[in-house]
């Protein structure tokens, strides 16, 4: 088995490299990542400017890109052929609800289906960065499943773990994405030459968080295991708006 491994959080990250670990015991894995941090670059792309990779002295290549251009050079250009997986992670902080559309991680994870390949992207629900094997753990059985129960050919698998021992982990739940209040405003400072500068503000709170999300497993001590759809078409809106644009005619 060959897996292409990447992440956004950059190639030097303490998660890629314990699931790089964990991986390498059940496959050929080869490291492409970010050289620097990327987190929020969802699936944008280097489009005006050349891409340059750095084997590093640990095997893993660096590249001067997105999350998204990792994957799709790993996938056309690095390896001699196409990986039977493509995994992002351990990013370090949770993919939860409506964060998935920002995220690198899951866009790395997506690229890889674009590119007609399973895809997972995995993340440990925590700053502190406590139990990483937790998440590989995670990881590792996920992908053993994935032999006899592959993923529909536009779907991807979001898991989100919580920063807990492995044996305190209280098992898996299968949910759905649940979705926060709009974010805080942004703030603005002075540098110190006294220039306007912006920061982001703080995540906004849970607004659908109950039981059966994302959000709701992990507080409960589960890893959420999320399918995610690569179409984002609104099935159940089609015939309403077909029926109300003939009604404009």
């Amino acid at each position: 088995m060959k897996i292409l491994l990447s992440n956004d959080d950059g190639v030097s990250a303490k998660g890629i490299e314990v699931l790089f670990r964990a991986l390498s015991e059940l496959a050929d894995v080869t490291v492409v990542a970010p050289d620097r941090n990327c987190s929020g670059a969802s699936n944008s792309l280097t489009l005006l400017n050349p891409l340059r990779t750095t084997t590093l002295d640990n095997g893993f290549i660096s590249v001067n890109g997105t999350p998204t251009d990792c994957v799709h050079l790993g996938v056309n250009q690095l390896l001699t052929d196409p990986p039977d997986l493509v995994v992002a992670g351990i990013n370090n902080g949770a993919n939860l609800g409506d964060d998935t559309l920002y995220s690198g991680t899951v866009a790395a994870a997506a690229e890889g289906r674009h590119l007609g390949l399973p895809a997972i992207a995995v993340s440990l629900c925590s700053k502190q960065e406590a139990h990483y094997e937790t998440a590989a753990a995670v990881t590792l059985k996920i992908i053993k499943a994935l032999g006899s129960h592959p993923l529909p050919k536009d779907q991807i698998i979001n898991i989100n773990v919580p920063d807990i021992p492995l044996s305190e982990l209280k098992g898996f739940k299968v949910t759905r994405l649940g979705s926060r209040h709009k974010a805080d405003t942004m703030t603005k400072q002075r540098d110190p030459w006294n220039r306007d500068i912006y920061w982001y503000g703080t995540l906004g709170t849970e607004s659908d968080a109950g039981e059966g999300t994302d959000f709701y497993a992990v507080k409960q001590g589960y890893a959420a295991i999320t399918p995610l759809t690569v179409d984002m078409t609104a099935h159940e809106s089609l015939e309403r708006l077909a029926t109300w644009l003939s009604s404009q005619e």
